[in-house]
């Protein structure tokens, strides 16, 4: 590709972009060998062999990441949840008897807030998980240097920016779907899957960035955000029954005693690791479909978004 800028007659390569200042400096341009951006027309077989391919490159770092920001808060709040639910005894009490327990409210009061609050406080370690992971998807397919440390701090940096923005995306789906009949949910949930790769790269305007890149490639976006949604949500499924049906050998409080309390936590801790795959294909999935939309709008590649984490 010629680094000189186009003849004014001659059409653009990528039309979604203005008619200057899309050429970016020399070694910036696209290339089709990419190991982290997918060119146009490369389908969705470039897009799967990237993904592989960066899963390979970082699952040593990644894993190890995912495992302290996403596998762990999941299986505290797990513990927690289980440590203050009523249900056991609310059965005991109505027993024979219709009336609600007398401590029904409170009770009930204190099961939402280690849930809303746990998860809230748990987002946001999750938030510098999913940082420090695509600040090392592309330092490493842009052949920098990559640390544990380093990623932690790096996502440290940007965990409260990205936490505030997926805060706000949850709110948006949630009313889609609990309060406009489910079907605009889905749809905000695709229209809004590349918030987060779009804060950490662009840091502007997430939510709107991203309904438009849905609305300028509805059918490849949909696709891939498909594929890595049915992969992520197939393997959490799968994570959450077996340690359902791990748990229940222990009854229905196995806190209440030292013996089955442990074998209830080590149910919890074989479901959270079970589940790590969806957090990686997450991952993986939306950083690759995120460079993959960059490359349709211009010429891009891991060294320049390497170079926009900052």
């Amino acid at each position: 590709m010629s680094d000189q800028p186009p003849h004014p007659d001659q059409p653009l390569p990528y039309p979604d972009q203005p008619s200057a200042g899309w050429y970016q400096p020399a070694g910036y341009g696209l290339t089709p060998a990419d190991p982290l951006v997918t060119p146009p027309g490369a389908g969705l077989g470039g897009w799967f062999a990237r993904c592989l391919s960066t899963a390979g490159r970082g699952w040593r770092l990644l894993l190890p990441i995912l495992v302290l920001t996403q596998v762990l808060p999941l299986a505290m709040l797990s513990v927690l949840t289980l440590a203050v639910d009523p249900s056991a005894r609310w059965d005991a009490e109505m027993a024979g008897n219709s009336a609600l327990p007398v401590t029904f409210w409170s009770d009930l009061s204190v099961l939402l807030f280690v849930l809303v609050g746990g998860s809230l406080v748990f987002g946001l370690v999750q938030c510098l998980g999913w940082a420090a992971g695509a600040w090392v998807i592309a330092r490493q397919a842009a052949g920098e240097p990559v640390g544990f440390g380093a990623a932690l701090r790096y996502g440290l940096r940007r965990a409260l920016g990205l936490w505030g923005w997926t805060l706000i995306v949850t709110l948006i789906v949630a009313i889609g779907f609990f309060c406009c009949c489910f079907l605009p949910g889905i749809y905000a949930g695709f229209a809004l899957a590349m918030a987060g790769p779009v804060y950490l790269f662009e840091r502007q305007e997430p939510i709107s960035r991203s309904h438009r890149m849905l609305r300028a490639r509805l059918g490849l976006l949909l696709g891939r955000v498909a594929l890595v949604a049915a992969a992520a949500i197939g393997v959490a499924l799968v994570a959450g029954v077996v340690e359902s049906l791990a748990i229940i050998p222990f009854g229905v409080t196995p806190l209440n005693s030292p013996g089955t309390a442990v074998g209830a936590l080590l149910a919890i801790s074989v479901g959270a690791l079970l589940a790590l795959p969806a957090h990686l294909a997450q991952l993986v999935g939306l950083v690759v479909t995120y460079a993959e939309q960059r490359a349709h709008e211009g010429p891009v590649n891991a060294g320049q978004l390497a170079v926009e984490l900052g």
